[in-house]
């Protein structure tokens, strides 16, 4: 089974069981989390809450709450930014200008060898990990 990694606007979807998660995306977020694969990088718990602090989003939830479900384990792994993370983000120099969130979550994909779960084109387009 390939780890799956979930962008932030993926985790979002998922914990709110959003139809904007295309078919795709659902079956490989439900096969990694019943293989126990499935990973959120801990910059995107950040993110959330930085949106929500800033009024960009708003939860259906206390961010307590939603952010203790979102990162329930077994459901999901969490993954902070390691050595290697580091070390593969710093060898992504096409990647200086991005979001530095982007930067870190297409280095962690990298490192576990995840398919990474976003919609973000320019992600996508770069071609530099698996994307769904």
């Amino acid at each position: 089974m390939t780890p799956a990694l979930l962008d932030t606007h993926a985790l979002l979807w998922w914990v709110d069981d959003s139809k904007r998660l295309s078919s795709a995306q659902r079956r490989t977020v439900r096969r990694a989390s019943e293989a126990g694969q499935l990973w959120v990088s801990e910059i995107t718990f950040w993110e959330v809450a930085s949106l929500v602090e800033r009024g960009r989003i708003r939860l259906g939830l206390d961010i307590d709450e939603w952010l203790d479900r979102a990162a329930a384990e077994p459901l999901v792994r969490r993954c902070g930014i390691s050595p290697a993370i580091a070390k593969e983000l710093a060898s992504l120099a096409i990647t200086r200008d991005w979001d530095p969130a982007d930067r870190i979550l297409v280095a962690t994909a990298r490192v576990l060898r995840a398919t990474l779960v976003t919609n973000d084109t320019r992600i996508t387009e770069a071609a530099l990990v698996a994307t769904v």
